[in-house]
C-alpha cells in the first residue's frame, strides 16, 4: 500500500509542475574543464517540428553545416538551429521567456544561419549583433564557440542583448554554462526550464571534478537522462524501475516528446585546425537514435546518408528514430500521448532502446575518436578517410538497428 502511495504521489508531483512545450536544454563547456582540452557546446532542441536533417551551403559566406527542418526545400535559404562553419565558429539557441514581456522569436533560426555565414569567431558574433537592424525580432540565449578559445551566452532581445562569458570565473567560476528557458539577467521568477536547468546543472557536476565531458559523455549522462531535479528521482534508477514498469508522465525531463535532436559540437584548442571541428548529430527522438559525426570540409557528402537529407527529403536516421519513438508514446487516445511508456526506452531486462543502442553508439564513438586522434597528430582532415568512415559507420549503424527488439 504505502509502494502504490508513493507511485501515485510521483505521478501527480511530475503533472503538477509543467514547463513550456516548445523548449530546448544545453550547455557549453570551455577547454578548462574537458578530458581533452577543447570546448564542448551541446543543445537538445525541443520543437513541434519533430523531422531534421543534416544540411551544407556555401552558397553565401563562410561553407557551414547545420541542423535544419526537413520541411526546408532550400538548403541555401534554410533556417539554421544549430550549426558550425569552415572557420570553426559554431552557434546554437535556446527559446528565452523571461527577457521581454513579448515573444518576438519569429529570426531565431534566421540569424544563426546569417552569423554561420559571416562570423569567424565569437567577437565577430558580437559586431554583427551590434550591426543588425533594430528590431531584431530575436529572443533567444545564443551559445557560440570558435577556434580561438572564446566561448560565451548572448542573452539577446529584439533591442539589445547581454554577453555572458563563459571564459570568465566572475559569471563561470567553473567553466561551463547551463542554459535552457530563461536568462539569467532576465525578469525574475519568469522564463521556463527551471526543473531541467538543475537536472543538467546535476549531471554536469558529477563529471566536473574528473574532467570526464566528453561528447561520448554527454550523449550518456545528459542528452539522454530521466532525472527529475523537483522530485530528486531518477527513472532509470533500480527502485524507481521497481515503482514504474510501464507508462510515466511525460513531464520536465531533459528528453520529451517534443525533443527532434539532440546535437554537440567538438570544437578545437587554439592554433589547432578549425576543420576538426566535429558536429555529432542524434536525429530523431534521441533516446531512440545514436549519434554520427559530420564535418563542413566534406561539403555535400558532409555525413552519411544517414543524416544528411535524402531523395525523400528527410534524413534517414531520423525517420528510424521516429518508428521507434512511436512504439515509446503509444496511446493516440484523449491525452494518451502526455505519457510514454519508459519500458521500451529502459528497463531491469536491459531491453530498452536507450540501452540497446548505447553499445552501438559506442562503437561508432570508438572507431571515430581512432581516426580524430591520427587527424589532429596530422593537423588536417583527410577528405577520403573521412567518407570512408562515414561509410563504414553508416553501414555499421544500419546493421545493427535490424537487431533491435520492438515490442
Amino acid at each position: 500500500m504505502k509502494k502504490q502511495f508513493i507511485k501515485i504521489a510521483i505521478i501527480v508531483g511530475i503533472v503538477m509542475f509543467t514547463s513550456s512545450a516548445f523548449a530546448c536544454t544545453t550547455v557549453i563547456l570551455s577547454g578548462k574543464v574537458t578530458k581533452d582540452g577543447r570546448p564542448l557546446m551541446w543543445k537538445n532542441t525541443d520543437t513541434e517540428n519533430l523531422n531534421h536533417s543534416l544540411i551544407y551551403s556555401d552558397s553565401k559566406g563562410y561553407p557551414l553545416i547545420g541542423i535544419a527542418r526537413s520541411s526546408a526545400k532550400d538548403a541555401d535559404k534554410a533556417a539554421i538551429w544549430t550549426g558550425t562553419n569552415s572557420k570553426g565558429f559554431s552557434i546554437m539557441n535556446t527559446m528565452s521567456y523571461n527577457l521581454t514581456e513579448a515573444n518576438v522569436a519569429s529570426r531565431n533560426g534566421a540569424l544563426m544561419r546569417q552569423a554561420l555565414e559571416v562570423c569567424s569567431n565569437v567577437p565577430d558574433f558580437k559586431k554583427f549583433l551590434d550591426t543588425l537592424k533594430r528590431p531584431m525580432n530575436v529572443e533567444a540565449n545564443f551559445g557560440v564557440i570558435d577556434a580561438e578559445g572564446n566561448a560565451a551566452y548572448f542573452e539577446t532581445y529584439t533591442n539589445g542583448y547581454h554577453m555572458v562569458d563563459v571564459n570568465d570565473p566572475a559569471v563561470a567560476p567553473e567553466g561551463y554554462l547551463v542554459y535552457t528557458n530563461f536568462s539569467y539577467t532576465g525578469f525574475y521568477e519568469k522564463g521556463a526550464g527551471y526543473v531541467r536547468y538543475y537536472s543538467a546543472q546535476r549531471q554536469v557536476a558529477k563529471g566536473l571534478p574528473s574532467k570526464a565531458f566528453t561528447p561520448q559523455w554527454i550523449y550518456t549522462n545528459l542528452v539522454r537522462c530521466y532525472y527529475n531535479s523537483l522530485m530528486d528521482v531518477d527513472f532509470t534508477s533500480a527502485k524507481a524501475l521497481d515503482l514504474f514498469n510501464s507508462y510515466i508522465p511525460d513531464r520536465d525531463f531533459i528528453p520529451r516528446r517534443s525533443t527532434a535532436n539532440s546535437i554537440v559540437v567538438h570544437g578545437v584548442k587554439k592554433g589547432e585546425n578549425p576543420e576538426l571541428t566535429t558536429m555529432w548529430c542524434a536525429l530523431g527522438f534521441p533516446p531512440c537514435t545514436v549519434a554520427l559525426p559530420s564535418w563542413v570540409k566534406l561539403g555535400k557528402e558532409n555525413s552519411s546518408l544517414l543524416v544528411r537529407t535524402d531523395t525523400t527529403g528527410t534524413s534517414k536516421i531520423c525517420n528510424m528514430a521516429l518508428a521507434l519513438k512511436a512504439t515509446v508514446f503509444n496511446v493516440q487516445r484523449g491525452n494518451g500521448q502526455e505519457y510514454l511508456d519508459f519500458s521500451k526506452l529502459y528497463n531491469k531486462q536491459n531491453t530498452g532502446y536507450i540501452q540497446q543502442l548505447r553499445p552501438i553508439e559506442d562503437h561508432v564513438f570508438t572507431d571515430v575518436n581512432v581516426v580524430l586522434k591520427k587527424w589532429r597528430e596530422k593537423g588536417s582532415l583527410d577528405v577520403m578517410e573521412a567518407k570512408a568512415l562515414n561509410k563504414s559507420v553508416a553501414t555499421y549503424v544500419e546493421n545493427a538497428w535490424t537487431g533491435l527488439i520492438v515490442k
